[in-house]
């Protein structure tokens, strides 16, 4: 009788781990803060998502969300392409890139703050939390 309730308690505990190796838990999120300089009315960029694998081939993009938008200005996405030289291992790569460009109205003059998510393909996420100061022409804030 021992014998048995040993082994249906060692059954039960294996049970338990495999249901958990199934169903990992989701990585934390990283959050990153930065700051952008930008001129009133003028497409200013915020932020390039690029994916390369070791083999110097392209990856799935990340997909981006507007989590929080910006107050006053206006977040774009655009498709692109990337060229670079002496990235990680690569010597000389083109890869596709999702850009992202902040605008604010011609008459803002301040700082705006909005937050992008992106989710990289094999779970990570990534909060960036951006601040745009726009400056006037003559580099003063009102």
């Amino acid at each position: 009788m021992r014998k048995l309730l040993v082994t249906a308690v060692l059954a039960g505990s294996f049970g338990l781990h495999a249901a958990a190796a199934q169903n990992p838990p989701a990585p934390e999120a990283q959050t990153v803060e930065r700051t952008v300089k930008a001129q009133p009315n003028k497409d200013t960029q915020i932020g390039l998502y690029i994916n390369v694998r070791p083999d110097c081939t392209s990856g799935p993009l990340p997909t981006i969300r507007l989590a929080t938008s910006p107050t006053s200005g206006k977040v774009v996405v655009k498709p692109g392409k990337v060229k670079a030289t002496n990235y990680k291992a690569c010597l000389a790569l083109e890869v596709p890139a999702y850009v992202a460009f902040y605008k604010s109205p011609p008459d803002f003059v301040g700082d705006d703050t909005l937050t992008i998510e992106v989710k990289y393909p094999g779970g990570r996420t990534e909060i960036q939390k951006i601040t745009v100061n726009v400056t006037g022409a003559g580099g003063q804030k009102i």
